[in-house]
């Protein structure tokens, strides 16, 4: 009975042990907790360039995380619970993250946190799946045991990989070069926009027109004297110019001959306007005059034909001669220097 009662004894200690050390409490002195609290530099510490590149390398290198698999408790030494297997070898290792890879567990977020891996540490387990660091170290403090997230595995392995890293940074590249495409490809239409003339009739009439005021714009940058000062300048040379014009105009007009005046008489005949410009009212005809013409010749106003064959009322034109404030009036219609006669 003794013998029996010892052997209880041991067996329910054995369990209890297996329970507390496996199920309820989770061991701290974990590589994956321990490494996680690793020395840090402080802020007014100095980092040496050596120890940089010494990181760097360390960050680039696969890793497993110490011995995975916690130490036999005394139920597994007994044989009363099955005792883990052994630590994975580098080809089993291989498998796993072959397998990984085949799953794409790289390009998807982490399962933990559902973001993307990005440059952040991401951990590789014996059951090929891939979660953030971080996020892993703080399910296993909120479970208190090593059981994967996904599919319930325990205990497991755990092996520091770059796959996502790598894979983000060749993301990261394809898109600077295909916005560096884009740029040189946007740089080039440019170039050819401007240098070279289009064939449709409207786009080359648009690219003439942004040329021509291309060299406008240069001369006025480039000119040494005042815009508006130059721009005076031309203003009043039009004007002394178109004074010069008119006081020429005026000189070679001559006084037409009775022949000369038939032909402005047949020009107004052909124009077939009985209306005087100015005041918008009937002419009186330039044909052969009827009966009803003699008997309202009286009450129709005088007309006057110009020398530029444009016809008026005779008061307008008297009225519209004192109006003007030049020495030699000129047509209302056609501003030119005119002879008239009365008819």
């Amino acid at each position: 009975k003794s013998t029996a009662s010892s052997k209880l004894v041991i067996t329910s200690a054995a369990f209890q042990d297996h329970i507390m050390r496996s199920l309820l409490h989770f061991s701290f002195s974990d590589p994956l907790w321990r490494r996680s609290r690793s020395k840090h530099p402080r802020p007014g510490e100095e980092v040496e360039e050596r120890d940089l590149q010494r990181r760097d390398e360390r960050e680039e290198r696969e890793y497993v995380l110490g011995p995975a698999l916690p130490p036999l408790t005394l139920a597994q030494k007994l044989g009363l619970v099955a005792s883990p297997g052994e630590i994975l070898t580098e080809d089993q290792w291989t498998r796993v993250k072959s397998r990984s890879v085949q799953q794409e567990e790289s390009a998807q977020p982490c399962a933990i946190c559902r973001e993307e891996f990005h440059l952040q540490p991401q951990v590789l387990l014996s059951c090929s799946h891939v979660f953030h660091r971080a996020c892993l170290q703080a399910f296993e403090r909120f479970s208190g045991r090593k059981r994967c997230p996904l599919c319930r595995r325990e205990p497991y392995e755990t092996r520091v990989i770059h796959d996502a890293a790598r894979l983000f940074k060749h993301q990261c590249a394809t898109r600077i070069q295909a916005y560096w495409r884009g740029y040189v490809a946007r740089k080039w239409y440019r170039t050819i926009k401007k240098t070279i003339c289009p064939k449709d009739k409207r786009l080359r009439r648009q690219f003439f027109e942004a040329r021509l005021q291309e060299l406008n714009d240069s001369f006025v940058r480039y000119c040494h004297t005042d815009t508006e000062a130059f721009l005076s300048d031309i203003d009043r040379s039009l004007s002394s110019s178109r004074r010069v014009f008119q006081q020429l105009e005026k000189k070679s007009v001559s006084k037409p001959r009775e022949n000369d005046w038939d032909r402005i008489k047949s020009q107004v005949i052909q124009r077939d306007v009985w209306d005087c410009p100015i005041c918008l009212t009937a002419l009186s005809s330039l044909s052969l005059p009827t009966e009803s013409d003699r008997s309202d010749h009286q009450q129709r106003r005088p007309a006057v034909l110009l020398s530029c064959s444009h016809l008026f009322h005779q008061i307008c034109l008297e009225a519209f001669e004192a109006f003007c404030a030049d020495s030699r009036p000129v047509c209302p219609l056609c501003r030119s220097v005119y002879h008239k006669k009365l008819i």
